[in-house]
């Protein structure tokens, strides 16, 4: 067996021996196996985040029609309340025989006020579950995001690792990459987690 002079200097001068080749394996296997790993997780939580960004723009656009609706419908009320009180107003300086057309026509369009009015509030509750919706996948999609930041720094890392062969930097990459895996497994999983300091400062 041959004896390397230099580490007998590096080990007097109170230096760690390199890592043998065995160590190096082995600290690049781990490397290998996690980015895989990570790479498959990444894939599927993007095929996640991709549907629920989908669902996402859906719901912004049933929002907005409902808000469009909801203007109208609030026209519409509006102007057959204001049609039935100018009727009512005139109706007195009309002679008998035409009162009964007045009450009738006001009649009218106080049932159309009214029915405007219901069909108002319908369209108000489905905008407002619209962005009930919008919400709770934002949220989510606040998740994938997240995990798909913290991954990326944890596949940084570990291609540093590979590198250096540092088995210190491989310990300092689990803890990105335990990060995107909680945030990933909770948008897949839809839990309520949502660090709100991150996510505001990656918005």
């Amino acid at each position: 067996m041959d004896l390397n002079p230099m580490e007998a200097v590096e080990n007097a001068q109170g230096q760690p021996p390199p890592p043998s080749d065995r160590q190096i394996a082995r600290l690049n296997t781990w490397v290998a196996l996690t980015v895989a790993i990570l790479a498959t997780f990444m894939a599927v939580c993007k095929v996640k985040d991709d549907n629920i960004v989908q669902a996402m723009q859906q719901a912004q656009a049933d929002r907005v029609d409902d808000w469009g609706y909801y203007q109208a419908r609030n026209l519409r009320e509006e102007l057959a309340d204001a049609t039935r009180v100018q009727l009512q107003l005139v109706a007195p300086d009309h002679p008998g025989e035409r009162q009964a057309a007045y009450a009738q026509a006001i009649a009218r369009y106080s049932a159309l006020a009214k029915e405007q009015s219901d069909k108002k509030r319908a369209v108000l509750a489905r905008a407002q579950d619209d962005q009930k919706t919008y919400d709770a996948l934002n949220l989510h999609d606040d998740q994938f995001d997240l995990s798909d930041a913290l991954l990326a720094i944890a596949v940084s890392m570990l291609a540093l690792t590979a590198l250096t062969h540092k088995r210190w930097l491989f310990l300092v990459a689990l803890v990105p990459t335990a990060g995107g895996v909680v945030m990933g497994i909770a948008g897949l999983l839809g839990w309520s987690l949502h660090p709100s300091v991150l996510t505001t400062l990656l918005s």
